[in-house]
């Protein structure tokens, strides 16, 4: 059983990872959604294999139903040029700089996680779908609605953007 868990994993970590190339090196912005709905589905595969499927039913309604859905409504709504800034070829710094952006996270993990073994941390205990929903929606209610707002602000936006451009022909 627990080769078949490492086997998920691996596989769940190469559809992020293949999903995080796709999403930095598309030069479509379509195409780049696609990839970051890849990282998404992969991250709520990684959520079941921490045995929370509460949060990876939540990561892929809110994410890849909600957010993927709202960014791919900016993208269409503002009709990005083929020929514009994000179509142009990366200069070699810009390259490398986004590489060590990329290495960087996974240098400094690996790093905290030798010095600190993960045996050394506090198991958590088995939380059930109402305590997490009570417990996040208690104290961090604002937070929540917050955000929904800003959603809205950005469609709002894309929407205004949309409509200047249009007007412009």
């Amino acid at each position: 059983m627990e080769i078949l868990a490492k086997l998920a994993f691996a596989l769940y970590a190469l559809v992020i990872i293949t999903g995080a190339i796709m999403a930095v090196t598309a030069k479509s912005l379509v195409r780049a959604l696609v990839g970051l709905i890849g990282v998404m589905i992969g991250v709520a595969g990684m959520y079941l294999l921490m045995a929370a499927p509460f949060v990876a039913f939540m990561q892929i309604l809110i994410y890849v139903g909600g957010v993927s859905v709202l960014i791919f409504f900016a993208i269409m709504l503002t009709k990005a040029s083929p020929d514009g800034d994000e179509s142009s070829p990366n200069s070699l710094r810009s390259t490398l700089n986004a590489l060590v952006a990329m290495l960087a996270p996974g240098i400094i993990l690996s790093v905290v996680i030798l010095r600190y073994p993960p045996e050394s941390f506090p198991r958590p205990t088995d939380v059930g779908a109402f305590d997490l929903g009570e417990g996040m929606l208690g104290p961090y209610l604002l937070p929540f609605e917050l955000i929904s707002i800003i959603l809205f602000v950005a469609m709002a936006g894309a929407v205004l953007v949309a409509w200047r451009k249009w007007g412009d022909k």
